[in-house]
C-alpha cells in the first residue's frame, strides 16, 4: 500500500523525512510557511512523488503527518486540518531559540503533550527528535540487519504509536516504545539518547557543510541497538530544562 506522508515544516529532519519517506515508496506532500514555492528545488530532487502544498493542505493530504517546525510556533499548526490525523512531533524545546515557556520550564508538562494540547483532536507521537538531521539520513538499514539503530516514540495512543512503528521500520528503524507523552522528556534534548549515542566519533561542525555532509556519508557508525536505547532510557534522570540543555 502506497502511503502519503505530510510534512508541515521542510527544513533539516523534514527535508530528510520526506527524502527517506520517497526512498521507501511513500508519497510526500511538503510546506514550510513561506509558501509552496520556495520547495520547487526540493520538489524537483525527490521527483514524481512529491509535491508542494499549504501546511494545511500537507495535513489534509497525508495518511501521517510530521510537525517539524521550531516550537515556538507550534501553535501555529492547523489543528483543524489535524483533526483524526496520527501526529509525528520531532519538535524539541531550547529557550534561547523558542523562548521561555513556563509550564515546560516548570516541567508541568512534556512539549509533546503541550502540542497534543493544541492538536486536541490529533493523536501525536513523539518520534525522530534525538537524532542530528545526518545522522537520520545516514543510519537506515533494512529490516533485520545486525547494525540496525532502533528510534525511542512515544504517545498516549496504543494505535498510533503502532502506525508509527510501522512507518520507521518502512524507512529504516527499529523502535522503542518509551512510554506515554508525559514520559516524553526521556529523549528530549540533554538526555542519554540524545543525538550522541548515534554519533560515531565527534563530528566535525567547523567543517563546511559538504565536508559535513562527506563526514557523515562516510562515518554511519555501529549502529544504536533497542536493547541500548532502553538502557539508555532508562537511566535518564530528569532535571530542569535550563540545567541538561547540551552546550
Amino acid at each position: 500500500m502506497t502511503y502519503t506522508l505530510g510534512l508541515i515544516g521542510s527544513g533539516m529532519i523534514g527535508g530528510v523525512l520526506a527524502r527517506l519517506a520517497v526512498d521507501a515508496g511513500l508519497d510526500v506532500v511538503l510546506s514550510n510557511s513561506r509558501g509552496p514555492e520556495t520547495l520547487d528545488g526540493l520538489v524537483a530532487e525527490l521527483g514524481p512523488r512529491a509535491r508542494a502544498a499549504t501546511p494545511a493542505e500537507a495535513a489534509q493530504s497525508g495518511d501521517f503527518v510530521v510537525a517539524t517546525i521550531p516550537l515556538s510556533a507550534y501553535d501555529r499548526l492547523p489543528s483543524t486540518a489535524l483533526v483524526g490525523k496520527t501526529v509525528i512531533d520531532t519538535m524539541n524545546y531550547y529557550p534561547g531559540r523558542d523562548g521561555h515557556i513556563t509550564v515546560l520550564d516548570n516541567g508541568e508538562l512534556t512539549s509533546s503533550a503541550l502540542v497534543q494540547r493544541h492538536l486536541s483532536g490529533s493523536r501525536v507521537v513523539k518520534a525522530c527528535n534525538n537524532l542530528f538531521f545526518l545522522s537520520l539520513l545516514t543510519a537506515v538499514r533494512p529490516a533485520g540487519a545486525a547494525d540496525r539503530s532502533a528510534l525511542p516514540i512515544a504517545g498516549d495512543d496504543a494505535g498510533a504509536k503502532a502506525d508509527v512503528t510501522e512507518l520507521l521500520d518502512r524507512i529504516g528503524y527499529d523502535v522503542v516504545d518509551i512510554g506515554t507523552l508525559a514520559d516524553s522528556w526521556r529523549s528530549e534534548p540533554g538526555m542519554p539518547v540524545y543525538v550522541l549515542p548515534y554519533f560515531p566519533a565527534q563530528p566535525p561542525f567547523a567543517a563546511s557543510p559538504a565536508e559535513l555532509r562527506r563526514w557523515f556519508a562516510d562515518n554511519p557508525g555501529p549502529g544504536v541497538p533497542a536493547a541500548e536505547v532502553k538502557a539508555l532510557v532508562a537511566g535518564a534522570v530528569r532535571v530542569p530544562i535550563a540545567d541538561r540543555l547540551p552546550t
